[in-house]
């Protein structure tokens, strides 16, 4: 079995291809079926006959980032024409899934760079984070995998990540903390240093 945390995005682009690495849908609803059995209902009545099948597409689209490249998605640049500030964009919603309880994981991810010798598209932020969101995640991990990728694809100067988010896995089981946001935060470059470090923070922090 492929493990998909530990692999490189190269290795699950290259592996889930493969048939035998993946279960088929089937076998998919099936697996379904039976935990709606052993949550102590019956996959065969009218109201549960289709969830199998719902499930299965909610999965292809929950956990999506599995079959896309983040470093492509970053792949077309611009030249940053003389501009040398940092770059922010605030509050792209983070949809992804705690990997320990497969809650969910809801928030905003705030992220800034000083670019190198270029730039991309606004929206190319949202959808690398999004990319690395629609996994099976911890926000630690999160939060470092959309810096570190941002800072190797541009050669940024710097790169800033905040991402607060709820945890379904802590407000509505165990301790059930309603309300509970958790904050991480990740710096590379100059955004790590004076002047930038401070500039940085209270503009990442401002949603934050």
């Amino acid at each position: 079995m492929l493990d998909l945390a530990a692999a490189s995005t190269e290795s699950i682009l290259h592996e889930v291809a493969r048939d035998d690495l993946r279960p088929s849908r089937l076998e998919a609803e099936a697996a379904v079926r039976m935990l709606i059995r052993w949550a102590g209902d019956d996959p065969a009545r009218v109201g549960l006959q289709d969830t199998p099948a719902r499930v299965v597409r909610a999965y292809e689209e929950w956990f999506g980032g599995y079959w896309r490249d983040p470093v492509k998605i970053l792949g077309r640049r611009f030249e940053r024409s003389g501009y040398d500030d940092f770059i922010l964009l605030r509050d792209i919603p983070v949809q992804s899934v705690c990997e320990h309880h497969m809650a969910a994981i809801q928030g905003v991810a705030h992220v800034a760079y000083l670019p190198g010798e270029n730039v991309v598209g606004i929206s190319k932020l949202a959808r690398l984070v999004d990319a690395y969101a629609r996994r099976l995640q911890i926000q630690e991990r999160l939060t470092a995998e959309i810096a570190d990728t941002l800072q190797h694809a541009l050669q940024a100067r710097g790169v800033g990540v905040v991402i607060r988010a709820s945890h379904g896995c802590m407000t509505t089981r165990g301790v059930h903390a309603h309300g509970a946001a958790m904050v991480t935060r990740r710096l590379l470059g100059e955004c790590a240093h004076e002047p930038y470090r401070s500039d940085i923070l209270k503009a990442l922090s401002a949603s934050a």
